[in-house]
């Protein structure tokens, strides 16, 4: 899945820090205590906002264009996403899947102690072209 790319605006928040506000997703809100915290935190919220979003079956939708966008107060900031790399983060559970396969295949991998989930998994990552 591609990298997506959403404006944020970081205000300067009274007590310190900032807080993240989000155009496309009025529902998104989080803060940081410094630019590089506020920045993690923003990346984060908006991944939940997507994931949300999705789950419900709700549309997703597409980025704001930056000249388009009011600000009265903060800094207007573009917030990299990536949905391959949320996903690894936070939806790492193991999932059982039930496979067949011929089974002189199943007794030679098995008299070699072949782990069957993690020939799986590399198998499953080289097709998709993905890397860990």
């Amino acid at each position: 899945m591609e990298k997506l790319f959403y404006p944020a605006i970081f205000h300067k928040a009274e007590e310190g820090g900032f807080w993240i506000s989000f155009p496309d997703f009025p529902e998104c809100l989080t803060e940081g205590d410094n630019i590089e915290q506020a920045y993690e935190m923003a990346v984060e919220a908006l991944g939940l906002a997507l994931t949300s979003r999705k789950e419900e079956k709700q549309k997703i939708p597409t980025p704001s264009w930056i000249d388009k966008i009011q600000i009265e107060d903060g800094t207007l900031v573009i917030v990299e996403f990536d949905m391959l790399e949320y996903k690894k983060k936070h939806n790492a559970k193991a999932v059982k899947k039930t496979l067949s396969i011929p089974e002189w295949l199943n007794e030679e991998a098995t008299a070699m102690g072949v782990n069957f989930s993690q020939v799986l998994q590399e198998a499953l990552l080289s097709k998709l072209n993905i890397n860990r």
